[in-house]
């Protein structure tokens, strides 16, 4: 994956792992407000976690970027969503 965005490109990008209950609500969040999102799981593959890190400076799943830029994981995207912050980012 680049930083590089094609129109046809979620603007939503989020890192996740299995079993991850935080990215699971991540995932319930993103989908009840319709948005697109491209995911990039990185259980067991020790590259794309190595990018994830090195991309947002972040260790923890889920890590989420918005038209490139990090946001951060489940509590910051809902603290976005509840400041009603989170639909002005995408627009």
């Amino acid at each position: 994956m680049t930083d590089d965005v094609t129109p046809d490109d979620p603007a939503v990008v989020m890192y996740t792992q299995v079993l991850c209950g935080f990215c699971a609500a991540a995932r319930a969040l993103l989908k009840k407000k319709g948005i697109a999102y491209k995911e990039i799981n990185v259980t067991l593959n020790a590259k794309l976690r190595r990018e994830m890190v090195e991309r947002s400076g972040g260790r923890t799943v889920p890590q989420i970027f918005i038209d490139g830029r990090c946001i951060g994981g489940y509590d910051e995207i809902a603290a976005l969503d509840d400041a009603g912050e989170l639909d002005k980012l995408l627009s």
